[in-house]
C-alpha cells in the first residue's frame, strides 16, 4: 500500500492510501499521475516559462497512456467481463481525447487552457480511481479466487479514511480552482455517491485476499513499431535492458517458431479490433526459447489512427511445465509410469476406430499376476511395488512401438495390439504376444527389501500370470463390454489353473486350442517319424517319366493322412519347418540312392521343395552337401524347388548359396512361377535350371486367353534364359497338348498320376 505523501505547496490534492485500490502496480502509477497533475497545477500558478508548462502537460498525457496500458493488460489477463472492461476502456479513451485536445489548444494559450482543464482532469481522475479502478481491483480479486490463485490484494481503506482524503482533495480544489465551483460540486456529489457504495464494495472485496503483483513484461512502441519504453519485468523475462531495446523493433525477440503467416494474422487482428492476445514463442538474450502469453493493444488518436502499441508479456514456461505435470498425473500411473485406466480407455477407443476404418483387427489382453496378494501380505507393499515396476518394464519389451501397455490398478495390466489383418491372424498374434508375456513375467525377480525406506536385503520371487484375451475389429462392441470380455476370459484362465491364457470367443478359443494341439502333435510327429513322402511323376511329351516331385504328408495316428496345406503354415510359423525340411531332404537323398541302383530308375530326377526359412539358414549349403555325400547321391539328380517369395530376400546371399550348390551340380527350379514377385534383373543372375508354370494358369489355359498368354510368356522367358520349363496341375489331355505344342514338353498333374507312396510310384513306372 502506498503511504501518504508529504503535501507540497499548491497541491490540488495529495496522494493518500484512501485512493488505493489494493493492486501495488496500479496504485504506484496512480500516485505518479497525481504527482504530475499537482506539478501541472503548481506550474500553472507560478511564473515558469510556457515551454516548461507544456512539457509537464506532455508528461501527464504520456504517462496516462502508459498507465492505461497497464490497466487494460490486467483486464485481459484476468478476463474481466466485457460489461466492466468496455466502459473502462471507453473512459480511458475519453480521458486521452480530452487531454490531447487540451494539449493542442494549449499551443496557443497554455495558461488559459490549462486552468480550464485542471478542474476537469482532477474531477475525472478522482471519479475514475474511486469508481472504475476500484471495481477493477475487485474483479482481479474475484478472478484470482475463481481460478484458485493466491489472493494478495490489500483491502481498500475504510469509509472514514476515504472520506478524510476526499474532503482534503475537495478543500484543495476550492483553494486552487475556485473559479470552477460547478466542477467541484459535481465532484463532491460523485464522491458522496461513491462513499455510499464503498461499504458494499468492501464487503465483497474481503472475500479475496491481497492480489499478487503480476510480473508481466510491458513494452510500449510508437506507431512505427519501434520500442519506446519497457519495464523491469520485461528485463527480468528477456534478459535485455531498456538501453538494449529502446529504438529497436520487438521482432528482435522472435524465436523463429512462428512463421510470417502467424504474425500477419496477429496484425490483421490488431488493425481490425484494436487488440490481440495469444501464445507465442520468444527468445531470451541468452538464446533460450520460451513460451509467452502476449497481449497487444493499440492506442488511437482523435483521427482514429494508432499512435502507440502497448504489449504485455507473461513468461508461461513454468505454467507449461506445470500443465505437463498435471497431464502426466491425470493420464499415467505414478508407480509404473504406464498409461492409467483413463488413457488406456482412450487408446482402446482409438484402436477400435482405426480397425473399423481400415478393416483390421485388434486384441485386448487383461493380465493379472497370480498370487500377488500373498507377496504383499508376506513381504510388504514396498516389495510388491518393486515387483509391479519390474513387471511394467518387462511388459514394455513384449510389444511393438505402436501398441499400448497400461496398468488398470493393483496387479492388473492391459496390453492393446491392433492393425492386424484378419481375425485368425489377430488371434495367432495375440496368442504369441501373450505367450511371450508369460515367458518374460515368469522369469525370476530380484526385489529389494526395505524398512523405513532403507534397503535391508533382497528377495527372489517367481511370478506367473493369467491372461484373458478379447478380439475386436470395430466399435460394434462398447469399450466397457470389451473389457468385461477380457476380464471374463482372464478369470477363465485363472479357473483353469492359472499361468495360462484364454480367449473370450468360444469359437476362437477352440481354434487356438486346436492349433496348440496341432503344434504339440507336430513336434511329436517329427520325433516319432509320422511324416511320409509321396511322389508325383513328371512326364515328358513322349510319355516317359523323367522324374518326380517329393511331397510330404503327415500320417497322423488319430486323424489319418493330413495334407500339407493343413500343417505347413503352422510349421513355418513355429520354426518346425526346419527339422521337417531336413528330414524331407534326407529322405529324398536316400530315395535317390535307392533309385541309382536300378537301371529302370537311375535316370530319375527328384525335386524337393525348400522353404525360404530353411534356405536362409547359414548352414543350409553344408547341410545339403552333407546329405548328398552321406547317401552317395549323384548331385545332378537332386533338384531344389524355391518359391518366388525368396526373391524378396537378400539377392546377394541367395545367389551365393545357389552358386555354391550349383558348383556341385545340384539343380534349381522356381516353383509356382508367375504368382509372386520376381525381379527379372535378379532372375537372370540366378543359377537356375527350370521354371515351373503354376497350376492356377494351367487350370483355365484352354478357356481364358490371359492364362494361355501367361503360360506362353513363361515358356518364351525360359527359352530366352536357356532354362527348361515344366507345368504343374495338368488334369486333361487338352491342357497337356496345348503346353507341349507351345514349347512346354514336361508336365505333372492328375492327368498322369496323383501324388502316391513310393510303392505305387514305382509300380507306375512299369509299362502297362
Amino acid at each position: 500500500m502506498i503511504t501518504d505523501s508529504p503535501r507540497l505547496p499548491d497541491d490540488i490534492f495529495r496522494w493518500s492510501d484512501g485512493f488505493a485500490i489494493g493492486h501495488g502496480t496500479v496504485d504506484e502509477q496512480h500516485a505518479k499521475l497525481i504527482e504530475i497533475l499537482n506539478r501541472l497545477a503548481r506550474y500553472h500558478t507560478s511564473n515558469v516559462a510556457d515551454e516548461d508548462l507544456l512539457r509537464v502537460f506532455d508528461e501527464l498525457v504520456s504517462y496516462t497512456v502508459y498507465h492505461f496500458g497497464t490497466e487494460e493488460a490486467l483486464m485481459s489477463q484476468f478476463r474481466v467481463a466485457e460489461t466492466h472492461s468496455l466502459p473502462h476502456r471507453r473512459a480511458h479513451q475519453a480521458f486521452i481525447d480530452q487531454a490531447l485536445a487540451a494539449r493542442q489548444a494549449a499551443e496557443k494559450s497554455p495558461r488559459d487552457v490549462t486552468g480550464q482543464t485542471l478542474a476537469y482532469l482532477t474531477n475525472w481522475l478522482i471519479q475514475h480511481i474511486l469508481g472504475m479502478d476500484r471495481r477493477l481491483g475487485e474483479e482481479i480479486r474475484l478472478a484470482q479466487a475463481r481460478d484458485g490463485l493466491p489472493v494478495t490484494v490489500e483491502t481498500p481503506p475504510s469509509d472514514q479514511r476515504t472520506t478524510e482524503v476526499l474532503l482534503g482533495a475537495i478543500d484543495g480544489l476550492y483553494q486552487i480552482l475556485g473559479h470552477n465551483t460547478n466542477e467541484l460540486l459535481k465532484a463532491n456529489r460523485l464522491l458522496q455517491q461513491e462513499l455510499a457504495k464503498s461499504k458494499e464494495a468492501e464487503q465483497r472485496l474481503r472475500v479475496a485476499a491481497t492480489a499478487f503483483e503480476a510480473q508481466e513484461g510491458i513494452t510500449i512502441t510508437g506507431a512505427d513499431g519501434l520500442i519506446l519504453q519497457v519495464n523491469k519485468a520485461f528485463t527480468a523475462i528477456t534478459g535485455y535492458s531498456a538501453e538494449e531495446v529502446v529504438g529497436r523493433n520487438p521482432r528482435m525477440l522472435s524465436s523463429g517458431r512462428q512463421d510470417a503467416a502467424y504474425y500477419q494474422a496477429m496484425w490483421q487482428s490488431i488493425k481490425r479490433t484494436g487488440s490481440w492476445q495469444g501464445e507465442i514463442w520468444n527468445r531470451r538474450k541468452n538464446g533460450e526459447a520460451y513460451p509467452a502469453w502476449l497481449s497487444i493493444t493499440a492506442v488511437f488518436g482523435d483521427d482514429g489512427v494508432a499512435t502507440h502499441y502497448v504489449a504485455t508479456s507473461t513468461d508461461i514456461a513454468p505454467r507449461k511445465l506445470a500443465e505437463d505435470r498435471i497431464e502426466h498425473l491425470a493420464y499415467y500411473d505414478q508407480l509404473t509410469q504406464l498409461p492409467n485406466r483413463r488413457l488406456m480407455m482412450d487408446r482402446l477407443e482409438q484402436a477400435a476406430t482405426n480397425c473399423a476404418r481400415r478393416s483390421r483387427h485388434g486384441a485386448l489382453m487383461l493380465i493379472d499376476l497370480d498370487n500377488f496378494k500373498a507377496l504383499n501380505d508376506t513381504m510388504g507393499h514396498a516389495v510388491g511395488d518393486s515387483l509391479l515396476i519390474e513387471v511394467a518394464a518387462r511388459l514394455d519389451t513384449c510389444v511393438r512401438d505402436g501398441d499400448t501397455v497400461a496398468r488398470l490398478g493393483g496387479d492388473e495390466f492391459v496390453v492393446i495390439i491392433g492393425d492386424i489383418e484378419g481375425e485368425e491372424l489377430a488371434a495367432i498374434k495375440a496368442e504369441r504376444v501373450a505367450e511371450k508375456i508369460q515367458e518374460k513375467l515368469g522369469k525370476s525377480y530380484v526385489l529389494d527389501v526395505t524398512v523405513d525406506g532403507e534397503k535391508t536385503g533382497e528377495c527372489f520371487h517367481t511370478c506367473t500370470s493369467s491372461i484373458g484375451i478379447a478380439l475386436f475389429r470395430d466399435q460394434s462392441v462398447s469399450i466397457d463390454e470389451l473389457l468385461k470380455r477380457a476380464d471374463t476370459a482372464m478369470y477363465q484362465a485363472k479357473d483353469s489353473g492359472r499361468n495360462t491364457l484364454r480367449f473370450f470367443d468360444p469359437e476362437m478359443q477352440a481354434a487356438v486350442e486346436a492349433r496348440v494341439a496341432l503344434e504339440k502333435d507336430m513336434r511329436k510327429a517329427i520325433t516319432e517319424r509320422q511324416f511320409v513322402l509321396y511322389y508325383q511323376p513328371q512326364v515328358d511329351s513322349s510319355g516317359r517319366v523323367t522324374g518326380a516331385e517329393a511331397l510330404v504328408r503327415w500320417n497322423h495316428p488319430e486323424r489319418g493322412l493330413i495334407e500339407p496345406a493343413d500343417f505347413i503354415p503352422l510349421a513355418e510359423e513355429t520354426g518346425l519347418i526346419l527339422p521337417l525340411g531336413h528330414w524331407v531332404l534326407d529322405k529324398a537323398c536316400r530315395q535317390l540312392a535307392a533309385w541309382a541302383k536300378s537301371k529302370a530308375t537311375e535316370h530319375l530326377i527328384l525335386s524337393v521343395n525348400v522353404s525360404a526359412r530353411q534356405f536362409n539358414l547359414p548352414s543350409f549349403v553344408d547341410d545339403v552337401l552333407a546329405l548328398v555325400d552321406a547317401n552317395g547321391v549323384l548331385p545332378n539328380k537332386l533338384k531344389l524347388e524355391l518359391t518366388e517369395s525368396l526373391m524378396l530376400e537378400s539377392a546377394k546371399d541367395i545367389i551365393a548359396r545357389m552358386t555354391a550348390l550349383k558348383v556341385r551340380n545340384i539343380g534349381f527350379s522356381i516353383d509356382d512361377f508367375g504368382t509372386g514377385y520376381s525381379s527379372l534383373a535378379y532372375l537372370k543372375q540366378l543359377p537356375l535350371d527350370q521354371l515351373k508354370i503354376d497350376q492356377s494358369f494351367v487350370k483355365d489355359i484352354l478357356t481364358h486367353p490371359s492364362d494361355a498368354a501367361i503360360a506362353k510368356t513363361i515358356v518364351a522367358l525360359a527359352n530366352s534364359l536357356g532354362l527348361s520349363v515344366i507345368a504343374e496341375g495338368v488334369e486333361t489331355e487338352g491342357q497337356r497338348d496345348f503346353l507341349v505344342t507351345h514349347g512346354c514338353p514336361t508336365c505333372q498333374g492328375y492327368f498322369f498320376c496323383r501324388p502316391v507312396p513310393i510303392e505305387e510310384f514305382e509300380q507306375y513306372l512299369i509299362p502297362a
